[in-house]
């Protein structure tokens, strides 16, 4: 097929000069050119095959490219020259410049070049990202611009690997035009237009055009990246070091690497590590091995690791995170022409999946659109309503009586287990109009969780189909009075914060709620969109309803401290250290903290210690041995349940003496003990409330009057994701003597009792933060008696590891010679 070069002339001519015009039209009022990608050799250029075989397959006048197999004759003309079931632009005939059919308007058949600058960046004097796009430099909406995003654009330019996204304001109307919605980057591509983006459609952009700065972002930690995941929240973790990006070996690697990870990417999911490539071998450098964080550092960098380079392992060993922000039995709708119908999805372990429609009722239709916050009528989809779905069938024999307040209360097949096809994915109807997520007058259902009553507890929120935190970020107790009033309290509202009752699970639905104190509803408060905030659940708010604020009032001594020792004024409870439980408040009264004082008056835990008298305080030497013995470095917090919130009856008192045991050496473990006195009249350093109590000191030869199957730890120690902020307690046994030998050996002296269990794998055990606190019993007589302080261990929590505790029972005679207790 031989094509007239007047014609050709004629066709080209025509295009340059409608394009010429078109880029004329916004250059005067453009910034200059600086790194436009244009030239035919770094865009179009000859591949190895000596052709041009990219997916290039839009002409310079923006015209969409024709399939190559409507020309069967050209192809067979030009045959391994590219051409094929395709319409990607080629140079078959061996020009510089590929090219393609197209059509007119008219209807004809045309050819022209194809547009090399197609997808090609740059950015203005502002750091402002224009791309050029179907002939024409326009913008990109920063609605949804990320750090990825901009890190594809600086690669692309060739000016760095790492780029900080930003965003331009444009109160009048736009200079230019509105490309891309969204640009979707994962961060590992060559270019912008290889991400999964989406045209621009409506033109509406609440958060101005996107911009980029070619530099690292400013923050903690090397900057991480997540590859090879079908979510953005999924992935392999690949960290930049020395202008590289590169990967992780999964020595080590466990969920609290995990947490760090997602923390560190500003991902709020539920952490969960994994390992053997699970999203795909890398191909760059492995730059880290062997690391190990606590799960409460801030980035990867502050963790236990490997020297940047230092490993031994394959790219088969590249470990990977998912930070999913969704819960098992989340529901969707999919396929529908609305939000409010569609196709019924469920979620389980890391994927959605859809519903067999065999047993469903309008019933279970009622349930799906209730989780999803619709509380008007629901009807059930007829056959063929919504397309059918794809990957796993989750769920069969769905049998709902319609009270129910989620999918999974109903009974239902065990997970995967069908005899379906997708021809019976189920799909239903709920009414718009009813759905509390939007109506701005009643809002989402509330709950209070974890707290020692039905008044109190973590404020929780139904929302999108799943039960959420709210942030404490400006959480007051005007907020607080909003929930108690919607709960149906009519008393004294008290906020509070920082995880007070507990972390919660899931998502964190709300941030910075403003409530004037008088609405009805937490709906009727102030509040941004949901789902948008910069909290970890550390920070879950929390209230207390009907609130009585207790007076500290003295307990009265008849006689020595004896009396009154191992007392608990209040009853244990079972609630859900290490598989350990949340305490109740002021359920431990004799539990104490050695802190380390700070600039500006704030101070921070040290140690665990345990309250003998009024006087007199318990702990472990070497809680010292860093610091030193100066008793100006120290204070004594007594009747603490939460660290970061003051409580009624907590005190901070400064210490006086401090006596270490006289055969504790500071390169051993044995003589493990020593003794904190604070300031003040002897016997009235402190005055006992039913918060503030001492314990009982064991008798020299204390065995058969304890119950050695249920002792005690407690502290606000290594919870196995980060430190506690609530007091913990955990239940542990005594070993025998021969067990803790065989585990220790010499190491394990006379003067030292081991606890735990052995034989399971998520054992209790005291950890690194509640060193000097407190191993106790119950004696028979109903009192708490001290029988170890928390001193050594073989890691923290391991299985066959149990703690070891020094046997307070052995230096008794020198504990009441020092505090001349009776």
């Amino acid at each position: 097929m031989e094509i007239p070069k007047v014609l050709r002339l004629l066709i080209e001519l025509s295009s340059l000069l409608s394009c010429f015009r078109c880029v004329e039209a916004f250059l005067g009022s453009q910034p200059n050119q600086n790194h436009l990608q244009s030239a035919a050799s770094s865009v179009c250029g000859v591949g190895p095959l000596g052709y041009y075989n990219g997916s290039l397959a839009v002409t310079e006048t923006g015209a969409e490219c024709l399939n190559w197999a409507e020309f069967p004759d050209y192809v067979q003309q030009y045959p391994d020259r590219g051409l094929g079931d395709h319409n990607h632009c080629r140079n078959p005939d061996g020009g510089t410049t590929p090219w393609c059919f197209y059509r007119l308007v008219s209807g004809a058949i045309g050819w022209a070049n194809c547009d090399c600058n197609q997808g090609a960046v740059r950015l203005a004097e502002d750091s402002s990202v224009e791309l050029y796009f179907n002939g024409l430099w326009g913008t990109i909406c920063a609605d949804y611009w990320t750090d990825w995003d901009a890190s594809v654009v600086c690669r692309q330019l060739g000016l760095s690997e790492i780029g900080s996204a930003g965003k331009k304001s444009h109160p009048g109307l736009w200079p230019v035009p509105l490309h891309l919605q969204s640009a979707n980057c994962h961060g590992d591509e060559k270019a912008l237009l290889q991400c999964g983006y989406r045209e621009a459609a409506s033109g509406v952009c609440k958060q101005g055009s996107a911009m980029a700065t070619c530099v690292p972002p400013e923050g903690v930690g090397a900057p991480l990246r997540l590859v090879g995941g079908k979510e953005s929240f999924e992935g392999r973790v690949e960290v930049y070091h020395d202008g590289k990006w590169g990967t992780i070996c999964d020595d080590q690697w466990d969920d609290r690497d995990a947490e760090v990870v997602c923390r560190q990417l500003g991902l709020s999911g539920n952490p969960k590590a994994l390992s053997w490539a699970h999203y795909g071998q890398g191909s760059g450098p492995i730059l880290l091995d062997e690391v190990e964080c606590s799960g409460n550092e801030l980035s990867l960098d502050q963790c236990k690791k490997s020297d940047w380079g230092q490993q031994n392992c394959d790219h088969i060993e590249d470990a990977g995170v998912s930070c999913d922000p969704f819960t098992e039995g989340t529901v969707r709708l999919a396929g529908g022409r609305s939000p409010s119908e569609g196709r019924v999805e469920v979620y389980y372990n890391g994927d959605w999946g859809t519903v067999c429609d065999d047993g469903w009722t309008d019933l279970s239709a009622q349930v799906v659109c209730r989780q999803l916050g619709f509380s008007g009528p629901a009807t059930l989809a007829s056959e063929g309503d919504y397309a059918a779905g794809q990957g796993f069938i989750l769920l069969d024999d769905v049998a709902c009586v319609g009270t129910e307040l989620s999918l999974l209360d109903c009974p239902h097949s065990n997970w995967g287990q069908h005899d379906c096809s997708h021809a019976e994915d189920v799909g239903v109807r709920c009414s718009p109009e009813s759905n509390t997520v939007m109506d701005g007058t009643l809002g989402p259902l509330v709950r209070l969780m974890d707290g020692e009553s039905t008044k109190e507890g973590r404020v929780e929120v139904f929302l999108n189909g799943q039960w959420g935190s709210v942030c404490d970020d400006g959480w007051t107790d005007r907020d607080a009075a909003v929930v108690c009033r919607q709960l149906g309290f009519s008393g004294t509202a008290k906020a509070r914060a920082m995880a007070y009752f507990g972390e919660g699970h899931g998502p964190i639905h709300l941030d910075n709620i403003e409530c004037r104190g008088t609405e009805h509803t937490l709906g009727q408060c102030v509040r941004p969109d949901t789902g948008i905030h910069s909290c970890w659940h550390s920070e879950d708010a929390g209230v207390i309803c009907d609130y009585v604020e207790e007076k500290v009032q003295g307990i009265r001594r008849t006689g020595p401290e004896s009396g009154v020792c191992g007392t608990r004024l209040l009853h244990r409870r079972k609630k859900r250290i290490i598989g350990g439980n949340k305490s109740l408040r002021g359920s431990w009264p004799w539990q104490a903290s050695l802190r380390l004082k700070g600039f500006h008056r704030d101070t921070r835990l040290l140690c665990g210690a345990t309250l003998i008298s009024s006087c007199w305080a318990v702990t472990a030497a070497h809680c010292f041995k860093r610091f030193g013995v100066d008793v100006r470095r120290y204070l004594l917090r007594v009747g603490d349940y939460h660290t970061g919130v003051k409580d009624e009856f907590e005190r901070e008192l400064p210490v006086e003496r401090i006596v270490l045991h006289r055969n504790y050496w500071a390169g051993s473990n044995d003589n493990d003990i020593a003794l904190v006195r604070m300031r003040g009249r002897e016997g009235h350093c402190l005055s006992f409330n039913r918060h503030v109590l001492p314990v009982c000191l064991p008798d020299r030869k204390e065995k058969s009057d304890i119950n050695r199957q249920a002792c005690i730890i407690s502290g606000w120690g290594d919870t196995g994701k980060s430190y506690s902020r609530t007091l913990l307690q955990g239940v542990v046994p005594l070993l025998p003597r021969e067990d803790c030998e065989a585990r220790y050996g010499h190491k394990f002296t006379n003067r030292m009792i081991c606890a735990g269990n052995l034989s399971e794998d998520k054992r209790v055990d005291s950890c690194q933060g509640d060193s000097g606190g407190p191993l106790m019993c119950q004696r028979s007589n109903g009192r708490w008696v001290i029988v170890g302080i928390t001193s050594w261990g073989y890691g923290c929590g391991r299985k066959d590891s149990p703690g070891v505790y020094t046997k307070v029972s052995k230096y008794v005679p020198w504990i009441k010679k020092v505090t001349k207790l009776k």
